[in-house]
Protein backbone atom coordinates (compact mmCIF):
# COMPACT_ATOMS: atom_id res chain seq x y z
CA UNK A 1 0.00 0.00 0.00
CA UNK A 2 1.39 3.41 -1.00
CA UNK A 3 1.48 6.44 1.27
CA UNK A 4 -1.22 7.98 -0.94
CA UNK A 5 -3.46 4.93 -0.37
CA UNK A 6 -2.93 5.13 3.39
CA UNK A 7 -3.68 8.86 3.41
CA UNK A 8 -6.88 8.34 1.40
CA UNK A 9 -8.11 5.67 3.80
CA UNK A 10 -7.44 7.99 6.73
CA UNK A 11 -9.04 11.12 5.29
CA UNK A 12 -12.02 9.39 3.58
CA UNK A 13 -12.29 11.96 0.82
CA UNK A 14 -14.83 11.40 -1.95
CA UNK A 15 -15.14 12.43 -5.60
CA UNK A 16 -18.38 12.91 -7.54
CA UNK A 17 -18.34 12.77 -11.34
CA UNK A 18 -21.37 14.16 -13.17
CA UNK A 19 -21.89 12.29 -16.41
CA UNK A 20 -20.84 8.85 -17.68
CA UNK A 21 -19.88 10.02 -21.15
CA UNK A 22 -16.40 9.71 -22.57
CA UNK A 23 -15.06 12.51 -20.35
CA UNK A 24 -16.53 11.19 -17.11
CA UNK A 25 -15.42 7.63 -17.85
CA UNK A 26 -11.92 8.84 -18.74
CA UNK A 27 -11.74 10.70 -15.43
CA UNK A 28 -12.91 7.62 -13.52
CA UNK A 29 -10.36 5.41 -15.27
CA UNK A 30 -7.61 7.90 -14.42
CA UNK A 31 -8.64 7.98 -10.74
CA UNK A 32 -8.33 4.22 -10.57
CA UNK A 33 -5.31 3.62 -12.77
CA UNK A 34 -3.20 6.68 -11.91
CA UNK A 35 -4.08 7.36 -8.28
CA UNK A 36 -5.43 3.99 -7.19
CA UNK A 37 -8.42 5.92 -5.85
CA UNK A 38 -11.77 4.12 -5.65
CA UNK A 39 -14.05 6.25 -3.46
CA UNK A 40 -15.95 7.99 -6.23
CA UNK A 41 -19.47 8.02 -7.62
CA UNK A 42 -20.67 8.77 -11.16
CA UNK A 43 -24.12 10.27 -11.66
CA UNK A 44 -25.62 9.47 -15.05
CA UNK A 45 -29.04 10.65 -16.18
CA UNK A 46 -29.27 7.91 -18.82
CA UNK A 47 -29.55 4.16 -18.47
CA UNK A 48 -26.11 3.29 -19.90
CA UNK A 49 -22.64 4.75 -20.29
CA UNK A 50 -21.45 6.60 -23.37
CA UNK A 51 -22.88 10.13 -23.13
CA UNK A 52 -23.52 11.44 -26.64
CA UNK A 53 -22.86 7.95 -28.00
CA UNK A 54 -25.62 6.58 -25.81
CA UNK A 55 -28.06 9.40 -26.57
CA UNK A 56 -27.49 9.87 -30.29
CA UNK A 57 -28.82 6.72 -31.92
CA UNK A 58 -30.10 8.30 -35.13
CA UNK A 59 -29.36 6.41 -38.36
CA UNK A 60 -25.85 7.08 -39.67
CA UNK A 61 -24.51 8.61 -36.43
CA UNK A 62 -20.71 8.51 -36.53
CA UNK A 63 -17.57 10.31 -35.40
CA UNK A 64 -16.46 13.16 -37.65
CA UNK A 65 -12.79 12.74 -36.79
CA UNK A 66 -10.79 9.60 -37.45
CA UNK A 67 -11.70 6.97 -34.89
CA UNK A 68 -8.11 6.12 -33.92
CA UNK A 69 -7.86 9.63 -32.51
CA UNK A 70 -11.23 9.28 -30.84
CA UNK A 71 -9.97 6.43 -28.66
CA UNK A 72 -8.52 6.60 -25.16
CA UNK A 73 -4.73 6.84 -25.45
CA UNK A 74 -4.25 4.26 -22.69
CA UNK A 75 -6.64 1.82 -24.39
CA UNK A 76 -6.03 1.92 -28.11
CA UNK A 77 -8.18 -0.44 -30.18
CA UNK A 78 -6.68 -2.00 -33.33
CA UNK A 79 -9.88 -3.50 -34.74
CA UNK A 80 -11.97 -0.47 -35.70
CA UNK A 81 -13.88 -1.31 -38.88
CA UNK A 82 -13.54 2.05 -40.65
CA UNK A 83 -11.60 5.30 -40.44
CA UNK A 84 -14.66 6.90 -38.78
CA UNK A 85 -16.54 4.91 -36.15
CA UNK A 86 -20.29 4.41 -36.19
CA UNK A 87 -22.32 5.00 -33.00
CA UNK A 88 -22.93 1.32 -32.09
CA UNK A 89 -19.21 0.52 -32.40
CA UNK A 90 -18.12 3.55 -30.34
CA UNK A 91 -20.75 2.83 -27.68
CA UNK A 92 -19.57 -0.80 -27.46
CA UNK A 93 -15.97 0.40 -26.99
CA UNK A 94 -16.88 2.51 -23.95
CA UNK A 95 -19.06 -0.22 -22.46
CA UNK A 96 -16.10 -2.59 -22.79
CA UNK A 97 -13.78 -0.11 -21.04
CA UNK A 98 -16.33 0.42 -18.26
CA UNK A 99 -16.34 -3.32 -17.64
CA UNK A 100 -12.56 -3.62 -17.92
CA UNK A 101 -12.03 -0.99 -15.20
CA UNK A 102 -15.02 -2.16 -13.14
CA UNK A 103 -16.74 1.23 -13.29
CA UNK A 104 -20.36 0.01 -13.19
CA UNK A 105 -20.45 -0.39 -9.37
CA UNK A 106 -19.58 3.32 -9.15
CA UNK A 107 -22.37 4.52 -11.47
CA UNK A 108 -25.85 5.59 -10.42
CA UNK A 109 -27.95 5.44 -13.59
CA UNK A 110 -31.16 7.31 -14.38
CA UNK A 111 -30.13 10.00 -11.92
CA UNK A 112 -29.90 13.69 -12.73
CA UNK A 113 -27.85 16.06 -10.59
CA UNK A 114 -29.87 19.15 -9.70
CA UNK A 115 -27.42 21.09 -7.56
CA UNK A 116 -24.07 21.11 -5.80
CA UNK A 117 -23.60 23.50 -2.86
CA UNK A 118 -20.22 24.16 -1.23
CA UNK A 119 -19.95 24.17 2.58
CA UNK A 120 -16.83 26.19 3.32
CA UNK A 121 -16.75 25.13 6.95
CA UNK A 122 -16.77 21.44 6.11
CA UNK A 123 -14.86 21.93 2.84
CA UNK A 124 -17.24 19.72 0.90
CA UNK A 125 -20.18 19.81 -1.51
CA UNK A 126 -23.71 18.71 -0.80
CA UNK A 127 -25.08 17.21 -4.00
CA UNK A 128 -28.80 16.89 -4.65
CA UNK A 129 -29.81 14.42 -7.36
CA UNK A 130 -33.15 13.17 -8.68
CA UNK A 131 -34.33 9.85 -10.05
CA UNK A 132 -35.49 10.70 -13.58
CA UNK A 133 -38.40 8.22 -13.40
CA UNK A 134 -39.77 8.50 -9.86
CA UNK A 135 -38.72 12.07 -9.11
CA UNK A 136 -37.31 10.91 -5.77
CA UNK A 137 -34.51 13.15 -4.54
CA UNK A 138 -31.38 12.10 -2.72
CA UNK A 139 -28.40 13.96 -1.29
CA UNK A 140 -24.77 13.04 -0.79
CA UNK A 141 -21.47 14.76 -0.07
CA UNK A 142 -18.26 15.00 -2.07
CA UNK A 143 -15.02 16.86 -1.52
CA UNK A 144 -14.28 17.14 -5.25
CA UNK A 145 -16.75 17.41 -8.12
CA UNK A 146 -15.89 16.77 -11.78
CA UNK A 147 -18.42 18.11 -14.29
CA UNK A 148 -18.42 15.85 -17.35
CA UNK A 149 -21.75 16.98 -18.79
CA UNK A 150 -20.11 18.34 -21.95
CA UNK A 151 -21.61 20.93 -24.28
CA UNK A 152 -23.96 18.58 -26.15
CA UNK A 153 -26.17 17.70 -23.20
CA UNK A 154 -29.27 19.85 -23.73
CA UNK A 155 -30.94 19.47 -27.17
CA UNK A 156 -32.22 22.73 -28.63
CA UNK A 157 -35.80 22.74 -29.94
CA UNK A 158 -36.53 25.95 -31.92
CA UNK A 159 -39.46 27.14 -29.82
CA UNK A 160 -38.99 30.56 -31.42
CA UNK A 161 -40.85 29.14 -34.42
CA UNK A 162 -44.56 29.72 -33.77
CA UNK A 163 -46.61 26.55 -33.38
CA UNK A 164 -43.85 24.09 -32.47
CA UNK A 165 -46.06 22.59 -29.75
CA UNK A 166 -49.14 22.44 -32.03
CA UNK A 167 -47.86 19.73 -34.36
CA UNK A 168 -49.97 16.57 -33.97
CA UNK A 169 -47.61 14.11 -35.63
CA UNK A 170 -44.41 12.62 -34.22
CA UNK A 171 -41.70 15.19 -33.53
CA UNK A 172 -38.35 14.82 -31.79
CA UNK A 173 -34.77 16.08 -31.68
CA UNK A 174 -32.15 13.96 -33.44
CA UNK A 175 -30.45 13.38 -30.06
CA UNK A 176 -33.71 11.83 -28.77
CA UNK A 177 -34.39 9.49 -31.67
CA UNK A 178 -37.13 7.01 -30.69
CA UNK A 179 -35.94 3.48 -31.35
CA UNK A 180 -39.41 2.19 -32.14
CA UNK A 181 -40.41 4.74 -34.80
CA UNK A 182 -41.32 3.42 -38.25
CA UNK A 183 -40.74 5.97 -41.00
CA UNK A 184 -41.98 3.86 -43.88
CA UNK A 185 -44.46 5.69 -46.13
CA UNK A 186 -44.08 8.86 -44.07
CA UNK A 187 -43.59 12.49 -45.09
CA UNK A 188 -40.70 13.74 -42.96
CA UNK A 189 -39.58 17.31 -42.33
CA UNK A 190 -35.98 17.69 -41.21
CA UNK A 191 -35.16 21.11 -39.77
CA UNK A 192 -31.42 21.81 -39.88
CA UNK A 193 -28.56 20.33 -41.88
CA UNK A 194 -25.38 20.61 -39.85
CA UNK A 195 -23.42 17.60 -38.58
CA UNK A 196 -26.26 15.35 -37.37
CA UNK A 197 -28.71 16.25 -40.16
CA UNK A 198 -26.08 15.57 -42.80
CA UNK A 199 -25.53 12.14 -41.25
CA UNK A 200 -29.08 10.84 -40.88
CA UNK A 201 -30.77 12.34 -43.96
CA UNK A 202 -28.90 9.95 -46.30
CA UNK A 203 -29.99 7.01 -44.13
CA UNK A 204 -33.69 7.81 -43.80
CA UNK A 205 -34.06 8.75 -47.48
CA UNK A 206 -32.78 5.36 -48.66
CA UNK A 207 -36.33 4.05 -48.45
CA UNK A 208 -38.12 5.26 -51.61
CA UNK A 209 -41.46 5.15 -49.78
CA UNK A 210 -40.25 7.95 -47.50
CA UNK A 211 -40.50 11.57 -48.63
CA UNK A 212 -38.02 13.92 -46.96
CA UNK A 213 -37.95 17.71 -47.03
CA UNK A 214 -34.84 19.22 -45.44
CA UNK A 215 -35.41 22.83 -44.31
CA UNK A 216 -32.16 24.79 -44.38
CA UNK A 217 -31.92 28.26 -42.85
CA UNK A 218 -28.18 28.71 -43.32
CA UNK A 219 -26.08 26.60 -45.71
CA UNK A 220 -22.93 24.99 -44.38
CA UNK A 221 -19.50 24.24 -45.74
CA UNK A 222 -18.75 20.62 -46.57
CA UNK A 223 -15.52 18.80 -47.12
CA UNK A 224 -14.90 15.27 -48.26
CA UNK A 225 -14.39 12.79 -45.47
CA UNK A 226 -15.17 9.29 -46.73
CA UNK A 227 -15.45 6.41 -44.30
CA UNK A 228 -12.59 4.18 -45.47
CA UNK A 229 -12.71 0.53 -44.29
CA UNK A 230 -9.59 -0.83 -42.60
CA UNK A 231 -8.31 -3.98 -44.23
CA UNK A 232 -7.43 -7.11 -42.29
CA UNK A 233 -3.76 -6.36 -42.94
CA UNK A 234 -4.05 -2.86 -41.48
CA UNK A 235 -5.80 -4.19 -38.38
CA UNK A 236 -3.06 -6.82 -37.97
CA UNK A 237 -0.38 -4.13 -38.22
CA UNK A 238 -2.15 -1.99 -35.62
CA UNK A 239 -2.45 -5.00 -33.30
CA UNK A 240 1.04 -6.44 -33.71
CA UNK A 241 3.55 -3.81 -34.82
CA UNK A 242 4.79 -1.73 -31.87
CA UNK A 243 3.96 1.98 -32.13
CA UNK A 244 2.00 1.53 -35.37
CA UNK A 245 -1.25 2.82 -33.88
CA UNK A 246 0.50 5.64 -32.02
CA UNK A 247 2.26 6.75 -35.21
CA UNK A 248 -1.08 6.63 -37.00
CA UNK A 249 -2.66 8.77 -34.25
CA UNK A 250 0.26 11.21 -34.35
CA UNK A 251 -0.21 11.63 -38.11
CA UNK A 252 -3.96 12.25 -37.70
CA UNK A 253 -3.23 14.85 -35.01
CA UNK A 254 -0.65 16.59 -37.20
CA UNK A 255 -3.04 16.59 -40.17
CA UNK A 256 -5.80 18.22 -38.10
CA UNK A 257 -3.63 20.63 -36.14
CA UNK A 258 -1.23 21.86 -38.82
CA UNK A 259 -3.56 24.64 -40.11
CA UNK A 260 -3.69 26.04 -36.55
CA UNK A 261 0.08 25.80 -36.09
CA UNK A 262 0.94 27.49 -39.38
CA UNK A 263 -1.64 30.17 -40.14
CA UNK A 264 -2.54 30.13 -43.84
CA UNK A 265 -2.09 33.27 -45.91
CA UNK A 266 -5.00 35.22 -47.39
CA UNK A 267 -4.16 33.70 -50.77
CA UNK A 268 -4.30 30.20 -49.33
CA UNK A 269 -7.62 30.91 -47.61
CA UNK A 270 -9.05 32.22 -50.87
CA UNK A 271 -7.97 29.09 -52.73
CA UNK A 272 -9.42 26.93 -49.97
CA UNK A 273 -12.78 28.70 -50.21
CA UNK A 274 -12.78 28.34 -53.99
CA UNK A 275 -11.96 24.64 -53.73
CA UNK A 276 -14.71 24.02 -51.18
CA UNK A 277 -17.20 25.96 -53.31
CA UNK A 278 -16.28 23.87 -56.35
CA UNK A 279 -16.60 20.67 -54.31
CA UNK A 280 -20.17 21.53 -53.26
CA UNK A 281 -21.25 22.67 -56.73
CA UNK A 282 -19.71 19.62 -58.40
CA UNK A 283 -21.71 17.28 -56.17
CA UNK A 284 -25.02 19.10 -55.57
CA UNK A 285 -27.82 19.30 -58.18
CA UNK A 286 -27.76 22.50 -60.21
CA UNK A 287 -31.21 23.53 -58.93
CA UNK A 288 -29.68 24.10 -55.48
CA UNK A 289 -26.52 25.94 -56.56
CA UNK A 290 -27.86 29.40 -55.74
CA UNK A 291 -28.57 28.36 -52.13
CA UNK A 292 -25.82 25.90 -51.19
CA UNK A 293 -22.82 28.21 -50.82
CA UNK A 294 -22.48 29.94 -47.41
CA UNK A 295 -21.88 33.69 -47.28
CA UNK A 296 -19.44 33.31 -44.39
CA UNK A 297 -15.85 32.02 -44.65
CA UNK A 298 -14.97 28.37 -44.01
CA UNK A 299 -14.05 27.69 -40.40
CA UNK A 300 -16.47 30.13 -38.81
CA UNK A 301 -18.74 27.18 -38.05
CA UNK A 302 -17.67 23.57 -37.83
CA UNK A 303 -17.18 22.22 -41.34
CA UNK A 304 -19.50 19.28 -41.97
CA UNK A 305 -17.95 16.01 -43.06
CA UNK A 306 -19.67 14.91 -46.23
CA UNK A 307 -20.17 11.20 -45.74
CA UNK A 308 -22.91 10.96 -48.36
CA UNK A 309 -25.18 13.99 -47.96
CA UNK A 310 -24.26 15.82 -51.15
CA UNK A 311 -24.37 12.61 -53.17
CA UNK A 312 -27.97 11.80 -52.23
CA UNK A 313 -29.41 15.20 -53.13
CA UNK A 314 -30.29 13.71 -56.53
CA UNK A 315 -32.78 11.27 -54.97
CA UNK A 316 -36.33 11.95 -56.16
CA UNK A 317 -37.76 11.53 -52.65
CA UNK A 318 -35.52 14.22 -51.13
CA UNK A 319 -36.05 17.97 -51.42
CA UNK A 320 -34.11 20.86 -49.92
CA UNK A 321 -36.22 23.85 -48.89
CA UNK A 322 -34.61 27.26 -48.37
CA UNK A 323 -37.82 29.32 -48.12
CA UNK A 324 -37.77 29.65 -44.33
CA UNK A 325 -40.44 28.57 -41.84
CA UNK A 326 -43.09 31.03 -40.70
CA UNK A 327 -45.29 28.65 -38.71
CA UNK A 328 -45.80 25.03 -37.67
CA UNK A 329 -49.41 23.85 -37.67
CA UNK A 330 -51.15 20.66 -36.57
CA UNK A 331 -50.38 18.74 -39.75
CA UNK A 332 -47.40 20.46 -41.31
CA UNK A 333 -45.27 23.53 -41.93
CA UNK A 334 -46.07 26.88 -43.53
CA UNK A 335 -43.13 28.48 -45.30
CA UNK A 336 -42.43 32.19 -45.70
CA UNK A 337 -43.74 31.95 -49.25
CA UNK A 338 -47.14 31.00 -47.82
CA UNK A 339 -46.94 27.39 -48.98
CA UNK A 340 -48.42 24.75 -46.65
CA UNK A 341 -46.47 21.47 -46.67
CA UNK A 342 -48.09 18.48 -44.89
CA UNK A 343 -45.93 16.16 -42.77
CA UNK A 344 -46.28 13.08 -40.60
CA UNK A 345 -42.98 13.52 -38.75
CA UNK A 346 -40.73 16.47 -37.84
CA UNK A 347 -37.10 15.84 -36.88
CA UNK A 348 -35.18 18.72 -35.31
CA UNK A 349 -31.48 18.69 -36.22
CA UNK A 350 -31.09 22.05 -34.53
CA UNK A 351 -28.09 21.53 -32.28
CA UNK A 352 -27.74 22.03 -28.55
CA UNK A 353 -27.95 24.72 -25.87
CA UNK A 354 -24.35 25.47 -24.98
CA UNK A 355 -24.45 28.86 -23.29
CA UNK A 356 -26.13 27.87 -20.01
CA UNK A 357 -24.72 25.57 -17.37
CA UNK A 358 -27.28 22.78 -16.88
CA UNK A 359 -27.36 22.66 -13.07
CA UNK A 360 -27.13 24.94 -10.04
CA UNK A 361 -23.63 25.05 -8.53
CA UNK A 362 -23.00 27.37 -5.57
CA UNK A 363 -19.52 28.05 -4.23
CA UNK A 364 -17.99 30.68 -1.96
CA UNK A 365 -20.04 33.66 -0.79
CA UNK A 366 -23.06 32.65 -2.86
CA UNK A 367 -21.15 32.60 -6.15
CA UNK A 368 -22.62 30.34 -8.86
CA UNK A 369 -21.29 29.08 -12.16
CA UNK A 370 -24.20 30.52 -14.13
CA UNK A 371 -23.85 33.80 -12.28
CA UNK A 372 -20.20 33.95 -13.28
CA UNK A 373 -21.13 33.14 -16.88
CA UNK A 374 -23.75 35.89 -16.92
CA UNK A 375 -21.38 38.44 -15.39
CA UNK A 376 -18.84 37.77 -18.14
CA UNK A 377 -21.20 37.79 -21.09
CA UNK A 378 -21.30 34.02 -21.51
CA UNK A 379 -19.51 30.80 -20.51
CA UNK A 380 -16.09 31.63 -19.08
CA UNK A 381 -13.50 29.59 -17.17
CA UNK A 382 -9.78 29.39 -16.46
CA UNK A 383 -8.26 27.09 -19.08
CA UNK A 384 -11.80 25.86 -19.69
CA UNK A 385 -11.44 23.95 -16.41
CA UNK A 386 -11.95 26.02 -13.24
CA UNK A 387 -14.22 28.91 -12.20
CA UNK A 388 -13.32 31.53 -9.54
CA UNK A 389 -15.03 31.09 -6.16
CA UNK A 390 -16.06 27.52 -7.00
CA UNK A 391 -13.58 25.36 -5.01
CA UNK A 392 -12.64 21.80 -5.97
CA UNK A 393 -14.96 21.89 -8.99
CA UNK A 394 -13.55 21.15 -12.42
CA UNK A 395 -15.11 21.25 -15.89
CA UNK A 396 -14.26 18.78 -18.63
CA UNK A 397 -14.56 20.32 -22.11
CA UNK A 398 -15.59 23.62 -20.55
CA UNK A 399 -15.80 27.07 -22.19
CA UNK A 400 -13.48 27.75 -25.13
CA UNK A 401 -12.12 24.23 -25.39
CA UNK A 402 -13.66 23.39 -28.75
CA UNK A 403 -11.18 22.48 -31.47
CA UNK A 404 -11.47 21.06 -34.99
CA UNK A 405 -9.76 17.99 -33.56
CA UNK A 406 -10.87 15.23 -31.19
CA UNK A 407 -13.01 16.28 -28.22
CA UNK A 408 -11.78 13.19 -26.40
CA UNK A 409 -8.19 14.40 -26.87
CA UNK A 410 -9.11 17.77 -25.34
CA UNK A 411 -10.67 16.05 -22.32
CA UNK A 412 -7.85 13.57 -21.99
CA UNK A 413 -5.34 16.41 -21.79
CA UNK A 414 -7.30 17.69 -18.80
CA UNK A 415 -7.50 14.24 -17.25
CA UNK A 416 -4.45 12.25 -18.26
CA UNK A 417 -1.96 13.80 -20.70
CA UNK A 418 0.81 11.28 -20.20
CA UNK A 419 0.06 9.35 -23.39
CA UNK A 420 -1.54 12.18 -25.32
CA UNK A 421 1.26 13.08 -27.67
CA UNK A 422 2.41 9.49 -27.89
CA UNK A 423 5.56 9.39 -29.97
CA UNK A 424 5.54 13.14 -30.57
CA UNK A 425 7.25 13.95 -27.28
CA UNK A 426 9.03 12.41 -24.34
CA UNK A 427 7.93 15.20 -21.97
CA UNK A 428 5.39 13.57 -19.66
CA UNK A 429 3.92 14.08 -16.23
CA UNK A 430 2.91 11.22 -14.01
CA UNK A 431 -0.69 12.42 -13.72
CA UNK A 432 -2.92 14.87 -15.57
CA UNK A 433 -3.84 18.48 -14.86
CA UNK A 434 -7.01 17.83 -12.86
CA UNK A 435 -5.46 14.89 -11.02
CA UNK A 436 -2.58 17.13 -9.96
CA UNK A 437 -5.13 19.54 -8.50
CA UNK A 438 -7.16 16.94 -6.63
CA UNK A 439 -4.39 14.58 -5.46
CA UNK A 440 -3.45 16.78 -2.45
CA UNK A 441 -7.14 16.99 -1.49
CA UNK A 442 -7.70 13.25 -1.70
CA UNK A 443 -4.59 12.51 0.34
CA UNK A 444 -5.53 15.06 3.02
CA UNK A 445 -2.56 17.34 2.33
CA UNK A 446 -4.98 20.13 1.37
CA UNK A 447 -8.68 20.85 1.75
CA UNK A 448 -9.42 22.81 -1.39
CA UNK A 449 -8.04 24.71 -4.36
CA UNK A 450 -9.84 27.65 -5.95
CA UNK A 451 -8.67 29.46 -9.06
CA UNK A 452 -8.05 33.17 -8.59
CA UNK A 453 -10.04 35.84 -10.42
CA UNK A 454 -7.12 37.81 -11.89
CA UNK A 455 -5.44 34.96 -13.82
CA UNK A 456 -8.87 33.82 -15.02
CA UNK A 457 -9.60 37.31 -16.34
CA UNK A 458 -6.15 37.56 -17.94
CA UNK A 459 -6.47 34.19 -19.65
CA UNK A 460 -9.93 34.93 -21.04
CA UNK A 461 -8.91 38.39 -22.21
CA UNK A 462 -6.19 36.67 -24.21
CA UNK A 463 -8.70 34.13 -25.57
CA UNK A 464 -11.23 36.75 -26.63
CA UNK A 465 -8.57 39.03 -28.14
CA UNK A 466 -7.37 36.14 -30.27
CA UNK A 467 -10.93 35.24 -31.25
CA UNK A 468 -11.69 38.86 -32.19
CA UNK A 469 -9.06 38.56 -34.93
CA UNK A 470 -10.26 35.16 -36.11
CA UNK A 471 -12.83 33.71 -38.47
CA UNK A 472 -15.12 32.82 -35.54
CA UNK A 473 -16.66 36.30 -35.36
CA UNK A 474 -17.67 36.37 -39.03
CA UNK A 475 -20.97 34.49 -38.80
CA UNK A 476 -23.98 33.69 -36.67
CA UNK A 477 -23.32 30.55 -34.64
CA UNK A 478 -24.58 28.38 -31.79
CA UNK A 479 -21.09 28.86 -30.31
CA UNK A 480 -21.94 32.53 -29.63
CA UNK A 481 -24.25 33.85 -26.94
CA UNK A 482 -27.62 34.43 -28.63
CA UNK A 483 -25.87 33.52 -31.91
CA UNK A 484 -24.24 36.96 -32.24
CA UNK A 485 -22.57 37.69 -28.89
CA UNK A 486 -19.54 36.33 -27.10
CA UNK A 487 -17.83 33.37 -28.75
CA UNK A 488 -17.72 30.80 -25.97
CA UNK A 489 -16.79 27.49 -27.57
CA UNK A 490 -13.68 27.58 -29.82
CA UNK A 491 -10.13 27.29 -28.52
CA UNK A 492 -8.43 29.72 -30.92
CA UNK A 493 -4.97 28.14 -31.01
CA UNK A 494 -3.42 24.84 -32.01
CA UNK A 495 -4.36 21.91 -29.79
CA UNK A 496 -0.61 21.39 -29.21
CA UNK A 497 -0.65 24.62 -27.19
CA UNK A 498 -3.60 23.28 -25.16
CA UNK A 499 -1.46 20.29 -24.23
CA UNK A 500 1.51 22.50 -23.31
CA UNK A 501 -0.55 24.77 -21.07
CA UNK A 502 -2.17 21.90 -19.16
CA UNK A 503 0.90 19.80 -18.48
CA UNK A 504 1.19 21.26 -14.99
CA UNK A 505 -0.89 23.69 -12.89
CA UNK A 506 0.49 27.14 -12.16
CA UNK A 507 -0.01 26.95 -8.41
CA UNK A 508 0.30 30.72 -8.07
CA UNK A 509 -3.04 30.95 -9.89
CA UNK A 510 -4.85 29.00 -7.15
CA UNK A 511 -5.79 29.70 -3.54
CA UNK A 512 -5.09 26.68 -1.34
CA UNK A 513 -6.98 26.07 1.92
CA UNK A 514 -5.80 23.71 4.64
CA UNK A 515 -2.68 23.04 2.60
CA UNK A 516 0.09 23.37 5.18
CA UNK A 517 1.25 19.77 4.68
CA UNK A 518 1.17 20.19 0.93
CA UNK A 519 3.12 23.48 1.04
CA UNK A 520 5.85 21.96 3.22
CA UNK A 521 6.02 18.87 0.99
CA UNK A 522 6.52 21.10 -2.06
CA UNK A 523 9.23 23.06 -0.26
CA UNK A 524 11.04 19.89 0.76
CA UNK A 525 10.85 18.62 -2.80
CA UNK A 526 12.19 21.92 -4.13
CA UNK A 527 15.10 21.85 -1.65
CA UNK A 528 15.83 18.24 -2.54
CA UNK A 529 15.92 19.09 -6.25
CA UNK A 530 18.23 22.04 -5.58
CA UNK A 531 20.57 19.81 -3.56
CA UNK A 532 20.56 17.22 -6.34
CA UNK A 533 21.46 19.87 -8.91
CA UNK A 534 24.14 21.24 -6.60
CA UNK A 535 25.56 17.76 -6.14
CA UNK A 536 25.69 17.15 -9.88
CA UNK A 537 27.34 20.52 -10.49
CA UNK A 538 29.89 19.86 -7.71
CA UNK A 539 30.68 16.46 -9.19
CA UNK A 540 31.13 17.95 -12.66
CA UNK A 541 33.29 20.76 -11.25
CA UNK A 542 35.62 18.22 -9.60
CA UNK A 543 36.38 16.74 -13.03
CA UNK A 544 37.10 20.08 -14.69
Amino acid sequence: MTSFDKACRTTRRRVAIIGAGVGGLSQAIALKSKLGFHDFIIYEKGSEVGGVWRANTYPGCSSDVQIHWYSLSSDLYPHWNKSHGLQPEIQAYWIKLSKKYNLYPHIVFNTKVLSATWDDGKQQYTIVAEDVFSGKRMSSVAHVVISAVGILAAPKIPYEIPGVRKFQGASFHSAQWPGSINLQNKRIAVIGNASSGAQFVPSISKDPSVEVVNFIRTPTWFNTRPHIPYSGTEKWIFANIPLAMRLHRAWIMFWFDFPSIVRPSAKTLKKRREAMTKYILDNAPSRYHDHMIPDYPPGCKRTVANSGFLDILHRPNLTLNFDGIVNIVENGIITKTGEMLPFDVIVYATGFIGERYPMHVRGLNGATIQGYYDAHGGPTAYLGTAVPNIPNFYLLAGPNTGTPTSTLFVEEVQVNPMYCLCVSTQVCHKIGYILQLIEPVLSGSASSFTVKTSPTDAYNAKVQERISRSVFVQCYSWARVNRTGKVFNPFPWAVMLWWLWLRKPNWDHYVAVGAEKWVWARRRKAVKNILKCAGVLTLLWSYI
